[in-house]
């Protein structure tokens, strides 16, 4: 897909415009969520609702962890709470913001990195033990590189935490879903660049970052085909008052492995 619009850029704008208005997933996490994280009591979420198995992560302390895409002050300080040195990548310098002043605020230490998800080569082969995926990559065009990038980065039995966006919910009439109404109006591939006019994308999203549409067979068999071992998998649903939360579960959370060769 090629687009006259520089993605990164209007969507790292978008982001930062998300950290002043204070959306949901902007709001880094209070002290006593650090202090419970300190005494081994945390739970994160990679999709809307579902807290993640704390058996998909195995022991944290002294692990390398790269909260990938995932910054806004929510999860990286909970796992650097928990005894993890933690790097952050993300787009957006406000969502970065928000991991510094949690560190800040509570004598974490932190490493923040500005930079696109789909090229990690500030990292070197094998830097980190986990890397923690959470839904984001719904907002770059494509995402194989993130697979492969997230592979090469990880150790031999290092584990992949992603949260996965179904393609299906995009794909339905908004104004419709609003009024109660499910009715398909998009067709795959999806985005708001492409699949909007200007004008309904001014309308409906005047704030907030373009997003994409990917493929189950890019996003599950993405992995697959970077080496990724599929260990973990469930479902979860939007927040309340959903429609289509009514009849499927929208969003996929998985857990891969990086195979250790002989």
């Amino acid at each position: 897909m090629t687009l006259d619009v520089d993605v990164r850029q209007f969507n790292r704008e978008a982001w930062n415009r998300q950290v002043e208005k204070g959306d949901r997933w902007t709001l880094p996490v209070g002290p006593e969520v650090i202090a419970a994280a300190r005494r081994g009591e945390w739970s994160v979420v990679l999709t809307p609702n579902k807290p993640v198995p704390r058996a998909w992560f195995g022991e944290l302390k002294g692990r390398d962890v790269l909260c990938l895409a995932g910054a806004g002050g929510q999860q990286a300080p909970v796992f650097a709470a928990a005894g993890a040195r933690v790097t952050v990548l993300d787009n957006s310098p406000g969502q970065l913001g928000q991991d510094r002043k949690v560190a800040e605020r509570e004598g974490l230490e932190l490493r923040l990195v500005e930079g696109d998800m789909r090229d990690l080569s500030a990292f070197e082969d094998g830097s980190f033990d986990l890397v923690f995926h959470p839904c984001s990559n719904c907002f770059v065009d494509t995402i194989r590189p993130v697979w492969r990038e997230a592979y090469r980065v990880l150790r031999p039995g290092g584990t992949l935490l992603s949260g996965i966006c179904n393609p299906i919910i995009y794909l339905f009439d908004p104004d419709k879903e609003k009024a109660g109404v499910l009715q398909l109006k998009y067709k795959m591939p999806y985005s708001d660049f492409t699949s909007l006019t200007a004008e309904e994308r001014a309308q409906r999203y005047p704030d907030e970052p373009l997003v994409f549409a990917h493929s189950l067979e890019d996003q599950l068999g993405g992995q697959t085909d970077a080496g990724f071992a599929m260990t973990g998998f469930y479902e979860d649903t939007h927040v309340a008052g959903d429609k289509l939360s009514e009849y499927l579960s929208g969003f996929i959370a998985t857990r891969a492995v990086k195979p250790v060769t002989r």
